[in-house]
């Protein structure tokens, strides 16, 4: 019994040795239950899935992990932000907003290159080259969202200004009207529908569903600074006061709205810092449903709009 407290007592110092630090290289010792720190970490590529087309094609839908919880992170084209094969680089995003992005957009294989793997290679800062690979075959990563979800909900109709709607992770990409100046505030207009059929006898669905919509730099050289449009309904706080929740609610940020009632547009103003060449995203979703949410990987579209900022 003696012989066991001894050996128990001298695992208990081992351990306590193991993660204990020293005097010596503290910093170089593994940090235990710490907190993520709200910067400084690279950003990771995802491959969200892949879909089957009609016409024999397969698109891969990507997104990304912004850890860093205080920063938003650019990585231009190139050395740090490529695709392979060469042929499908370009429309990936250069700007990483903190958190999940999730579907921002896709490349689409032609029948013939269906079974290709399309790289996609990320470096921040100083850290190693992270890289996800896009195929097809695994039946746990085709995504179904072409048809509709159980309770009716597809991915609404979308566009900027007056381009055909359309539905798709890379629904459509127009170009702005004019050439814009830097500082110069500029309204940018999304137009969508929802073309779900829903029950009409669920009371969930009495009335057409609000879409969410939400703008996001694409791409770009300077910084992007999204306005609400003052004549933009004012956010309802949809709790009740007697709701902890009421308190804490704070509405959309100045880069989201709402088109209400199953159709319509939605505004924001937009200020670009520098010149360049932007590319501005616009993401549609009908998350009010109850069969749609980025978790599920449907319902919403990606409209994309090119801009000319001069000097």
């Amino acid at each position: 019994m003696r012989r066991m407290y001894k050996s128990m007592l001298a695992l208990a110092a081992l351990l306590l040795m193991a993660v204990s630090p020293t005097s010596q290289g503290q910093d170089d010792q593994p940090r235990f239950l710490s907190l993520t720190p709200p910067e400084g970490l690279p950003i990771i590529p995802l491959m969200e899935g892949w879909v089957a087309n009609e016409d024999g094609s397969t698109t891969i839908s990507f997104g990304f992990i912004n850890r860093n919880t205080d920063e938003d992170v650019e990585l231009p084209l190139g050395q740090s932000n490529y695709i392979e094969p060469v042929e499908f680089d370009g429309m990936q995003p250069t700007h990483f907003p903190a958190g999940r992005g999730t579907g921002v957009f896709v490349v689409t294989l032609p029948p013939d290159q269906a079974d290709v793997d399309v790289w996609w290679n990320l470096k921040t800062g100083e850290s190693e080259v992270l890289r996800v690979p896009g195929r097809r075959g695994a039946s746990a990563y085709e995504l179904d969202f072409v048809r509709p979800r159980p309770q009716g909900s597809l991915q609404p109709l979308a566009a900027f200004g007056d381009t055909d709607l359309s539905a798709g992770l890379m629904a459509n990409i127009s170009d702005y009207g004019a050439t814009v100046s830097v500082g110069e505030q500029v309204e940018l207009v999304v137009n969508a529908r929802d073309p779900a059929e829903r029950d009409p006898e669920d009371p969930r669905f009495g009335e057409p569903l609000n879409m969410g919509v939400e703008f996001n730099k694409h791409q770009g050289p300077g910084e992007v600074t999204f306005e609400r449009d003052p004549g933009a309904p004012a956010p309802e706080n949809p709790f009740d006061p007697d709701d902890p929740r009421f308190e804490r609610f704070t509405g959309p940020a100045d880069n989201e709205t709402v088109i209400e009632g199953g159709a319509g547009s939605a505004s924001v103003l937009t200020t670009f810092s520098a010149p360049g060449n932007y590319i501005i995203r616009a993401a549609v979703d009908v998350h009010t449903a109850p069969d749609s949410s980025y978790g599920d990987q449907c319902c919403w579209t990606n409209v994309y709009q090119r801009i000319t900022v001069t000097d």
